[in-house]
């Protein structure tokens, strides 16, 4: 591994438990990672289809993997897609490749980026960060686990809003005070 791409995944990770397990952003990682089934991948390239080609390896890496030792993979590519709805076109093409490697229902893609903003919100508003890692990131989870966690966690469908509530409480100054940028230009 180059310390380049130690950097995105120290980076990655101090986001992961910072915010992600800190925060309680989302009440189901921290049982994988203090488990150790995490696969961190980072892609090198700034370009899309070498993005989609390593997001094809590694689906087929985690659908063939066994549960009990790998759980969920995090791909990073700290060059690609610098500019969010470049991003968030490139994700139709992810779930076009999920579809068809038949992997749709066993595996789903959740997305992250530096300057996340969901529809209808200002580039500012603090609840964009739910989703804002330090570099483009997909999160490949498999259902299964995912219908587990929710299963076993009472109103999961109430985790935004309260997310919601944790960041406007912890305000833009807050988030910046976390410290979670990339230490990665894109170039």
């Amino acid at each position: 591994m180059t310390p380049w791409e130690t950097t995105a995944i120290e980076d990655t990770q101090a986001w992961l438990m910072q915010a992600v397990i800190g925060l309680n952003l989302c009440p189901f990682a921290k049982a994988v990672v203090v488990k150790d089934l995490v696969r961190y991948r980072v892609c090198a390239s700034g370009e899309p289809m070498d993005v989609l080609a390593m997001l094809r390896e590694e689906l087929l890496h985690l659908a063939q993997a066994d549960p009990n030792l790998l759980d969920t993979t995090l791909l990073i590519a700290p060059k690609a897609l610098p500019d969010f709805l470049d991003f968030n076109d490139f994700l139709a093409d992810c779930d076009h490749l999920l579809r068809d490697l038949a992997l749709d229902g066993v595996l789903q893609l959740a997305d992250f980026h530096p300057r996340y903003q969901f529809g209808g919100t200002a580039p500012e508003d603090i609840g964009n960060c739910t989703n804002r890692a330090p570099y483009p990131t997909l999160h490949l989870l498999r259902e299964a686990s995912v219908d587990q966690a929710v299963a076993a966690y009472p109103d999961a469908s109430l985790i935004f809003e309260r997310n919601l509530s944790v960041l406007d409480k912890l305000g833009p100054a807050g988030w910046q005070a976390l410290g979670l940028q990339g230490r990665l230009g894109q170039e």
